[in-house]
């Protein structure tokens, strides 16, 4: 049950944050104040925000998008989420409005590909609520529920190319999951076979064509690339687009800094990491010293200041979905200046820190090519 609840999980919760409702009905003034809300939610503008969903819930009582947006603000407003009980209590209320609503646009046409959108995005935000909550049965439930709607969107990307970034997800991560966990391949049996290489030029097309999803195409192809393949340098093309659109999004600004440090463009990273240190998420502190001691280490060449900062970055929280990694990132700097010192067990030491949390391919192959 373990192997297959991680599996599913790891399919579906990585859909969830920053999704977006699909179009509405046909009419472009409503999908128009859809996309403004979407801009101000992004650019941490929610009293903006907040009155034209406002305005689409009143024009479209009927329409569980007001909802969607309402739930998708609240994610962003309180990240993380999950550690904010009462705007967790909004979220599902929320979540569970607009899912009640798409059901009855499903009833009139289970072909229906707006509904088919609404009820993946309910499904899939449930499904990472509950498991940022640790709720790991519930959170399974609700990906086997996303499931047979994100089924459905593979036949329609033409009629809604928002659907071009799920599929493409699924794609992707279908296949990789089990090249990084061999031991869940009997479980694959499952799910329909994907394609690595077809993801990713599927969710490239969605970072272009997108309409509602354009932003996490972005946000979620940056992320593998820099994850899975070792690509910082192709992820910086989406993390600026990410920054530029939307500077105050800690998410956003996060990832560009991340992707240029990781690419070695160290000068350019400079004001970046120094722009984290302006926003007030509570996400972002670990974030900024660690890439602070990236810089003094990779560009200063000075370990001793990177190593303060590195020191600090250990004694801060990290979340698991958003800044774990950073943690990681941190322990194998310490193990890089032990190293330099000539102090092998320390950087063992370290390095093993490194492997017990980090997951990046590049992370990886440094520590186990340690000797």
């Amino acid at each position: 049950m373990s192997i297959l609840k991680n599996t599913l999980l790891s399919l579906f919760f990585l859909i969830a944050p920053l999704i977006a409702p699909a179009q509405l009905l046909n009419d472009a003034s409503a999908q128009q104040t859809i996309l403004k809300a979407l801009d101000h939610i992004y650019s941490l503008e929610f009293t903006e925000s907040d009155a034209l969903i406002r305005q689409l819930q009143t024009r479209y009582p009927q329409n569980p998008a007001a909802y969607i947006l309402r739930a998708t603000q609240l994610d962003i407003q309180h990240l993380p989420l999950a550690e904010n009980k009462a705007a967790t209590a909004q979220f599902v209320q929320a979540v569970e409005q607009g899912l009640q609503l798409s059901k009855r646009m499903l009833a009139k046409n289970e072909e229906d590909p707006e509904a088919i959108f609404f009820m993946l995005t309910c499904h899939s935000y449930m499904a990472m609520l509950y498991n940022n909550q640790g709720e790991s049965l519930k959170a399974v439930g609700e990906s086997k529920k996303a499931y047979s709607y994100l089924r459905d969107g593979f036949k329609l990307m033409e009629k809604n190319p928002d659907f071009y970034f799920t599929t493409g997800l699924y794609n992707y991560y279908v296949e990789r999951y089990p090249i990084d966990h061999p031991i869940v391949r009997p479980f694959m049996v499952f799910f329909a076979d994907g394609d690595i290489p077809l993801g990713i030029r599927q969710m490239d097309v969605a970072t272009r064509k997108a309409v509602f999803m354009r932003p996490v195409a972005n946000y979620y192809l940056a992320h593998l690339l820099m994850k899975h393949e070792t690509s910082p340098a192709r992820a910086t093309v989406y993390t600026k687009y990410l920054v530029e659109k939307y500077p105050d999004n800690p998410l956003f600004a996060m990832s560009y800094a991340e992707s240029l440090l990781l690419a070695g463009r160290y000068a350019e990273a400079r004001p970046s990491v120094q722009r984290l240190k302006q926003m007030p998420n509570k996400l972002v502190p670990l974030a900024y010293h660690t890439f602070s001691g990236m810089l003094a280490e990779y560009l200063d060449k000075d370990d001793k200041e990177a190593a303060e900062y590195y020191n600090q970055s250990l004694k801060l929280p990290y979340n698991d979905p958003y800044t774990k990694e950073y943690l990681a990132f941190a322990y194998a700097g310490l193990a890089r200046i032990a190293a330099r010192a000539n102090d092998a067990t320390r950087a063992r030491m370290y390095y093993k820190k490194a492997l017990s949390i980090g997951e990046y391919k590049s992370l990886i192959r440094e520590a186990k090519g340690y000797k």
